[in-house]
């Protein structure tokens, strides 16, 4: 079974899409109830929806609870469920970045060690973890954001490694921009963001396409792969000036 957390729009529905037309039985998490029926609706097929706001502290245990209940075990863990915000640190409010840190981080970081004993007891699974090209450099304008996809690299990297010898697949998915909903919930108003933003189910292929073959870090496309590797040329000092430029 895969199970897809941020299913209800974007990259979500288009991991739900591919998965199910590769025969998969789907578990579908996300908060808005009608959107998850509505997609269920149109795949077909062995299809479960669960409605959760994963932001909330006990959620992802009380959603692996109800994977239980339905007698199912997680063979692949697609962690999409995610959202940015753009604007001066000191101007958001605090309480809505606490709420990005815990479902970026805290919820993707749960649902993965709760998901692994049964992995490890099969000896296979994977877990793909969404991060981005935001992973590779701070993000003025959007530091916290920035800082939580750095986390998803690195946390994804690490498992990789630790799991890499008992058949578990662990990758992290690092899109730049990309034609969904992101843009809008974060506040992006620049029109350069939409003008570069990848197809989802360009990416959405290359994700399911990496972890097939346990690829620790995947990076969607020719202008992506030379972003994530300027930072190794490019002083980070200078790096900070450049992304806080981008006046998105």
């Amino acid at each position: 079974m895969t199970l897809i957390t941020g299913a209800s729009a974007g990259l979500g529905a288009e991991f739900a899409r591919q998965c199910a037309t590769r025969g998969d039985e789907l578990v579908l998490v996300a908060r808005r109830r009608e959107r998850l029926d509505a997609l269920a609706a149109e795949l077909g097929g062995k299809v479960h929806v669960i409605a959760s706001d994963l932001s909330k502290a006990e959620a992802a245990a009380e959603l692996m609870a109800e994977v239980e209940r339905l007698g199912l075990w997680i063979e692949t863990l697609i962690n999409n469920a995610g959202f940015g915000l753009t604007g001066r640190f000191a101007d958001i409010p605090l309480g809505r970045q606490q709420q990005m840190i815990d479902l970026n981080i805290r919820t993707l970081t749960t649902l993965a060690h709760l998901a692994l004993p049964k992995m490890i007891e099969r000896g296979r699974g994977g877990i793909l973890n969404v991060a981005s090209t935001a992973a590779f450099q701070p993000g003025p304008g959007f530091a916290v954001y920035f800082a939580t996809k750095a986390y998803v690299l690195s946390f994804s990297e690490a498992l990789h490694q630790e799991l890499r010898r008992k058949g578990i697949r662990v990758s992290a998915l690092c899109p730049g921009p990309t034609r969904t909903e992101f843009g809008q919930v974060a506040g992006v108003t620049s029109q350069s963001f939409d003008r570069f933003s990848a197809d989802a189910p360009a990416v959405v292929g290359a994700g399911l396409r990496g972890l097939q073959r346990n690829k620790a870090v995947i990076v969607p496309g020719l202008t992506n792969k030379v972003t994530a590797q300027s930072g190794r040329v490019i002083p980070r000092a200078l790096m900070r000036r450049i992304v806080a430029s981008l006046k998105l």
